[in-house]
């Protein structure tokens, strides 16, 4: 057990006959019948009885050593937090003395009630622990070991008496010895380890999953992209055909109607030319007709004419049909009979 006291000294002027003491806010005392806090007066150093309690929180730090039920060996750090009360009690039950002189305690009043302090606290920890196995004691903690200590020293009729009240009481943790800790902590790390390591491998096989999915999903999108692209293809191929369809309907619609009015524009030639060789042949016939009528008029007039005239005629008819002639050379002989014949009797 390791005690933490701090010890207290009045502040005591000295004279030759007579000293000055002047206490502190937090420290009681008592010279014969005056006692209060905060005094100061003078007192005769040879004759005067003095005590100084003090009234301010303490702290008390301890480490209790208990064996469980399996015989291991268990450190508590305890702290204890304690004040006196009641400071007439404890000035009659401890040694708060102090020197007229130089204002110190004669004995050490803090370390009897730190002893006694730890004492009591010892004891209900090795109670508890006694009673308990190592990893049940480790499983429960400081809580059970700080509430068994509290109840204890809140009881205690000892302290009671001395007039010192328990201010808290602090548990810091219930330890076994470091490679006995390790050694209960190696199933907790390898457990952590395998969580640890199911964490990872469900990370990886998640990735895993994942990458897995994205691939399946580039390929479902590579495959309806193929199929729309297909479908797309044949919906060119039937609007081409159906254009082509089209274009095929209209050009023989556009024959057709070409192919009629070519038609009818032979028929309109056909009957046209029937017409015009209609009336042709007629005009012919007619000039024809009239041509020998003409002809026959002509060959009844000529029917009477007299030779000569007729040869005239013939000559000059004759000479309509000649070639054209540069130069005619007419010999007298030829004038003469011509003359004759013309000069002859009609």
């Amino acid at each position: 057990m390791t005690i933490a006291e701090e010890a207290i000294m009045a502040d005591i002027t000295r004279a030759p006959f007579l000293h000055h003491l002047r206490s502190g806010p937090t420290s009681w005392i008592r010279h014969g019948d005056r006692e209060g806090v905060g005094l100061a007066f003078w007192f005769r150093p040879r004759t005067a009885v003095l005590s100084e309690v003090p009234l301010d929180d303490r702290e008390l730090s301890l480490v209790c050593h208990a064996r469980t039920a399996d015989h291991t060996e268990l450190s508590v750090p305890v702290g204890i937090t304690h004040r006196v009360a009641e400071p007439g009690l404890a000035a009659r039950r401890l040694d708060f003395g102090i020197d007229p002189r130089t204002g110190r305690w004669r004995g050490t009043p803090l370390d009897s009630l730190a002893t006694l302090l730890g004492e009591l606290a010892q004891q209900p920890v090795l109670a508890l622990l006694a009673g308990s196995t190592l990893e049940a004691a480790l499983a429960a903690g400081p809580d059970p070991v700080q509430r068994a200590i509290t109840e204890r020293l809140d009881g205690d009729e000892r302290l009671a008496e001395l007039g010192v009240a328990v201010v808290g009481v602090r548990v810091l943790a219930v330890r076994a010895d470091p490679d006995l800790e390790r050694s209960l902590q190696t199933p907790t790390r390898e457990a952590a380890q395998a969580r640890a390591d199911r964490a990872t491998y469900q990370r990886r096989a998640d990735a895993v999953e994942r990458e897995r999915a994205i691939a399946e999903n580039e390929l479902q999108s590579s495959i309806e992209l193929a199929r729309r692209e297909e479908q797309l293809v044949d919906q060119r191929g039937a609007n081409t055909r159906r254009q082509a369809e089209l274009d095929a309907a209209a050009a023989l619609v556009a024959a057709e109607a070409d192919a009629q009015r070519a038609g009818l524009a032979a028929t309109a030639e056909a009957d046209r030319v029937r017409t015009h060789s209609a009336a042709q042949a007629e005009r012919i016939r007619v000039v024809g007709l009239a041509e020998a009528a003409a002809e026959e008029a002509k060959l009844a007039a000529l029917r009477d004419l007299p030779p000569e005239v007729l040869g005239s005629l013939t000559l000059r008819e004759l000479a309509g049909h000649l070639p054209e002639i540069g130069q005619l050379t007419i010999t007298p002989d030829v004038l003469t009979g011509l003359v004759t014949q013309l000069a002859g009797p009609r």
